[in-house]
């Protein structure tokens, strides 16, 4: 851990890696020069430049949140089981595996599901409609009933599905997904009116996405119910397309259980936490907390190594870790420096994509995913290292 010291107006920075770019840092010395920060800001190993709060870091704050900081994809997590499969279980040809498992996920920015996975009745349902009788413009009218046809979905980006196998060639199911469309627009929304209400007090900021909403202020309560509300959908979300995926699994293999309890766990989130003594605000921008014993999932990108860790509780990072290998260029720029015959390179014997629609996804834009895990060592212990076999995305 390198610690970067703060000064009158600054709290300290605390980052668990030595590769860091100049304009991450800066990002990070700007959100710890806000009034409200608690104690410190820590930035994991997998740290780079984010929009207004850089992502691999982690906020505790005591009276404020930056909708910013928590992001647009509310609640973006992983999930991951183990199954009662080994690899020799495997079929030799997996592309009817993903194919099945692409035929029944929607896959893609705004794709969804054709009938609803939800009821309207439901506690989900029932939740989203308070929150709009006290915000009626939060969901664009034309797609306020979406969420209903996207639980189950994966979106694009850098969400995937996965099959693995561990060291001891057991078989894992992975997926990485968040609150979707519906997500997107409740954080732009509130992120709009952070930065409208410090125009409102002329209360001038660092930068122009760190607008804040303070307890007791006009919205505060309402931003964290809205983000809950949010956060649980991005974890049923997971839950939906695990189950929908496991039934693509039952007609393609022997029959098989579940070993223990599913991970599931967001790293795009802020929640009530107790640190020191002091009721805090923790937000993790792409970072997954890691208390004591607290099982967690670091994933690499579509051709590495991925990682089911136990956390070690370590009060410095706020009890977390990275959430990832992270980006070491951009989605433009590994789009200019790599080919589709490079991507087929990097993800030799994997059954996934191989064209230019996934291309700024390739192994080559990320950081080295287990330099990232040897720099945490005082964070979190590593219990299992999967390898996949099947990398499916939107």
């Amino acid at each position: 851990m390198t610690v970067l010291e703060g000064s009158d107006n600054q709290k300290p920075v605390k980052i668990w890696t030595d590769e860091v770019s100049p304009q991450a840092l800066e990002q990070m010395r700007k959100v710890a020069s806000l009034p409200f920060i608690y104690k410190h800001v820590a930035g994991m190993p997998d740290i780079h430049l984010g929009k207004g709060a850089t992502i691999g870091s982690v906020i505790a704050t005591t009276d404020a949140i930056i909708p910013a900081a928590v992001g647009v994809d509310i609640g973006c997590g992983m999930n991951a089981v183990q199954l009662t499969l080994k690899a020799t279980d495997l079929p030799d040809n997996l592309l009817p595996i993903r194919h099945g498992i692409e035929k029944v996920i929607p896959l893609g920015a705004g794709r969804e599901h054709k009938e609803a996975q939800l009821s309207g009745n439901s506690l989900v349902a029932r939740g989203l409609q308070r929150i709009l009788e006290k915000h009626p413009s939060i969901i664009q009218r034309g797609s306020r009933d979406k969420f209903v046809r996207q639980m189950g979905s994966l979106g694009s980006g850098n969400h995937f599905i996965e099959l693995c196998l561990d060291e001891h060639d057991n078989v894992w199911v992975m997926l990485h997904s968040g609150s979707r469309g519906i997500g997107n627009q409740i954080g732009q929304y509130f992120i709009q009116l952070a930065r409208k209400d410090m125009e409102r007090q002329q209360i001038h900021l660092p930068d122009r996405d760190l607008g804040y909403l303070k307890e007791g202020s006009d919205f505060f309560d309402d931003y964290v119910e809205a983000v809950a509300w949010a956060q649980n959908y991005a974890l049923l979300n997971r839950e939906h397309m695990m189950n929908n995926i496991l039934m693509v699994l039952c007609k393609h293999l022997k029959p098989f259980t579940i070993m223990d309890e599913a991970i599931n766990c967001h790293h795009n989130f802020v929640e009530q936490e107790l640190h020191d003594g002091q009721q805090v605000w923790v937000t993790r921008k792409g970072a997954i907390r890691a208390r004591n014993s607290e099982l967690g999932i670091i994933p690499g990108s579509m051709g590495a190594k991925s990682y089911i860790i136990r956390g070690k509780g370590n009060p410095e990072a706020f009890c977390s870790c990275a959430h990832g290998a992270g980006r070491s260029m951009s989605r433009t720029a590994a789009k200019k420096a790599f080919s589709v015959r490079d991507l087929e390179d990097q993800t030799r014997g994997i059954e996934c994509r191989k064209d230019k629609g996934v291309l700024d996804e390739i192994p080559g834009a990320y950081k080295n995913i287990d330099k990232v895990i040897s720099l945490q060592g005082d964070l979190v212990e590593v219990v299992r290292t999967l390898r996949q076999i099947i990398n499916v995305k939107g």
